[in-house]
């Protein structure tokens, strides 16, 4: 199993990217160009992001997860409407995204503005950017920060060994960051219970039905009297328990669903894992002459020399 060597002095930030260039997309005009006129507002976006996130919180280390595979079979197998609402076209290696037709000729500038900057991009074969994240974040020996806007990864965190949650849901204005008590006072439940939780709750952005009649609250009160989503089905499988005959008949009919739910929720723990090194170190002369090169092309101007004066300076 990989793993890191143990480092105390140090902290590894995991950036969710296709969540933050998507967002990067969304909130610069696509009136920003480079001189050749392609859009590149979700390069120069993602660029101030990464510039604010490390001088906000100072990593010593950037990684930049990458979904190899954005909706694995093995989860569609799973439950057949996961993130059905965003298949674009099916195609023979698999499902095709829907993206804005002006952000897909974006993404390979960003791998290639990644690789400049020194930042590794690390994917796993049919797997998404959450299971390597929650490979990187469970086997790290170091603390880690989570960047994303997904509260599926809100399960990683994790105050004994330092893992917290950068959530960008709020925007890149209002971060919040999350850890187990921050945690317990926004939902009620521990960062254990989370993905129990969010199986329950359901989540329309993710294709996941949820269990009908079964909101937040309802879904926190059920894991605080009982603890596990095992428990509660446990509980109304029971007909000695304590639990109401409407939320014991809701649990039951969504058997078929408990069953599966959680594997498709739960982020995968344990990828085999490329090598890399995501320490964040001075510029060579070679890579700044790279990156110089890239701003020309690109027209990346201030964004770049932002994240290259956070990274760098």
């Amino acid at each position: 199993m990989w793993e890191d060597a143990a480092v105390t002095d140090h902290r590894r930030m995991l950036l969710d990217t296709a969540a933050l260039y998507f967002r990067a997309f969304h909130g610069v005009p696509d009136t920003v160009r480079s001189p050749d006129g392609q859009p590149v507002n979700a390069v120069r976006g993602l660029l101030d992001i990464i510039a604010k996130l490390v001088t906000d919180f100072e990593p010593t280390e950037l990684v930049a997860c990458w979904d190899d595979d954005w909706r694995p079979q093995w989860r569609v197998e799973l439950i057949p409407s996961y993130k059905a609402h965003r298949v674009a076209q099916e195609t023979p290696a698999g499902s095709v995204e829907e993206v804005p037709d002006l952000l897909s000729p974006q993404v390979p500038v960003i791998r290639e503005v990644l690789g400049a900057l020194g930042i590794p991009i690390v994917g796993a074969a049919d797997h998404e950017a959450d299971d390597v994240i929650g490979t990187l974040a469970s086997h790290a020996r170091m603390p880690v920060d989570v960047v994303t806007g997904d509260r599926d990864l809100f399960q990683l965190v994790d105050d004994a060994r330092d893992v917290r949650v950068i959530y960008t849901g709020r925007g890149m204005s209002k971060l919040e960051t999350l850890t187990d008590s921050a945690l317990k006072d926004k939902y009620g439940i521990a960062p254990t219970q989370y993905a129990d939780f969010a199986v329950m709750r359901g989540d329309a952005s993710d294709g996941l039905p949820g269990v009908a009649g079964v909101g937040e609250k309802t879904a926190v009160s059920l894991l605080t009297t009982y603890g596990t989503l095992d428990g509660i089905i446990a509980a109304a499988a029971d007909g000695a328990s304590p639990m109401g005959p409407p939320v014991r008949a809701k649990i039951l009919a969504a058997a078929d669903y408990l069953l599966v739910a959680p594997m498709v929720v739960e982020v995968v723990r344990n990828l085999q894992l490329p090598e890399f090194d995501a320490r964040i170190r001075p510029s060579t002369p070679e890579q700044s002459a790279a990156l110089e090169a890239l701003s020309e092309k690109w027209g990346l101007g201030s964004s770049l020399q932002r994240a290259r004066s956070a990274l760098f300076d």
